[in-house]
């Protein structure tokens, strides 16, 4: 069972190849076996692919993460001044905005958060999101 897993992940992933050299009106990047770019914070993974103009990042937050406590003291603003525009795979967060406005969302929710935001995850369990807005300036500010 294993080398089917494995044979399936390295076809998925020589189709992606054979897609981008094949026609460059199409472009397809595999966030699981190539990412542009990996970068790794206490509790939080940042994997991200570059398309284009387009920048998606795949992010995995811990338990005990918190916008607050692990991203406030590198960027030095009240709250997260970038907005997001994202996917929820698993996991739970709560989001809270600066106005006081708050929105708990698990697996499927699809969210717009603008800017002066606080997030933190819910639970036990890590929150996996797609995150297709605001990627390219949250790497930029690290």
């Amino acid at each position: 069972m294993f080398g089917l897993s494995r044979n399936k992940a390295l076809y998925e992933k020589r189709l992606c190849e054979i897609n981008m050299s094949s026609n460059p009106k199409i472009q397809v990047k595999d966030l699981n076996t190539s990412p542009d770019e990996v970068l790794n914070f206490e509790k939080e993974k940042i994997e991200v692919v570059n398309i284009g103009d387009l920048t998606v990042a795949r992010v995995t937050l811990q338990p005990g993460w918190s916008w607050e406590k692990h991203v406030k003291p590198r960027v030095n603003t009240k709250s997260c001044e970038i907005p997001h525009s994202s996917y929820i795979i698993s996991g739970r967060v709560k989001t809270v905005m600066d106005d006081g406005t708050e929105v708990e969302s698990g697996p499927g929710c699809v969210g717009v958060v603008e800017p002066g935001h606080n997030t933190w995850v819910v639970g036990d369990e890590p929150a996996v999101i797609i995150d297709f807005a605001g990627v390219k300036e949250y790497v930029e500010g690290r």
